[in-house]
This record gives C-alpha cells, sequence and structure tokens, in this order.
C-alpha cells in the first residue's frame, strides 16, 4: 500500500508541476502580449508625432519657399529700377556736360558709382548668413 500512496503522491506532484508550469507559462505569455502591445502603442505614437513633424517642416519649407520667391521677385524689381535710375543720371550727367561746355557755367557732375553700374558687386564684403527659420518670422 505504501508503493500506491508513492505513485499517487508522486503522480500528484507531477500533476501539480504540471498545472503550476501551464500557469506560469500563461502568465508568461500574458507579460509577453501587454509587452508587444505597450511597444506597437509606442510605435504608433512615434509614428504620429514624426509624421506631425513632417507635416511642420513641409508647410515650413512651403512658406519659406513661398516667401523666396517673394524676395527674388522684389529683388527683380528693385535690379531694373536701379537700371533705369542708373540710366536717367547717366543721361543728366550728359545734360549737364553739354549745358557745361555751351554756358561756360561749371557743374558739379558726379560720378555715378561702381555699385551702381556693377549692381552684382556689392559696396560691402559678403559675410556669411546663418541660416534660420526665425529670419523669416514676419
Amino acid at each position: 500500500m505504501s508503493s500506491k500512496q508513492q505513485r499517487s503522491s508522486s503522480g500528484s506532484d507531477t500533476e501539480e508541476r504540471k498545472r503550476k508550469r501551464k500557469l506560469s507559462n500563461r502568465e508568461s505569455a500574458r507579460r509577453s502580449r501587454m509587452r508587444k502591445q505597450q511597444h506597437l502603442d509606442e510605435l504608433l505614437a512615434q509614428e504620429k508625432r514624426i509624421g506631425d513633424e513632417n507635416k511642420k517642416l513641409s508647410q515650413t519649407i512651403d512658406d519659406t519657399s513661398q516667401l523666396h520667391g517673394d524676395l527674388v521677385s522684389k529683388n527683380n524689381v528693385l535690379r531694373a529700377q536701379a537700371a533705369e535710375l542708373t540710366d536717367r543720371l547717366r543721361s543728366l550727367n550728359s545734360v549737364l556736360q553739354i549745358a557745361s561746355e555751351v554756358s561756360d557755367l561749371v557743374f558739379d557732375i558726379q560720378d555715378i558709382p561702381d555699385s551702381l553700374l556693377e549692381p552684382w558687386r556689392l559696396p560691402c564684403p559678403m559675410q556669411p548668413i546663418p541660416a534660420s527659420t526665425d529670419n523669416f518670422k514676419c
């Protein structure tokens, strides 16, 4: 009878160990699923943040491109005005020169500045302009 008790007690021990192992495996699988879900939630939140940042950057690029286009247009207008004014100044200087020769009066005729004759040359040395979106805020 003692061998039967040993078998039944060892059998119940084995069953108990199996039951505990199953319970432990279930708990481990549950924790693993929770970690996986948490990781997925974090990735989805990161995707949303990156998408929002991408939209903001795209809008900033669009705004900056629009501003650049506006400045190029204004610059072209200013260059045309400078060329027109330079031509007028040349004409007026020619009239003053002729009037000076005809009337024997001395007029102070100033030279046309190089910056007007060569608008691509700046009167001051070029300095780098730091890139910053703050420069474009109105």
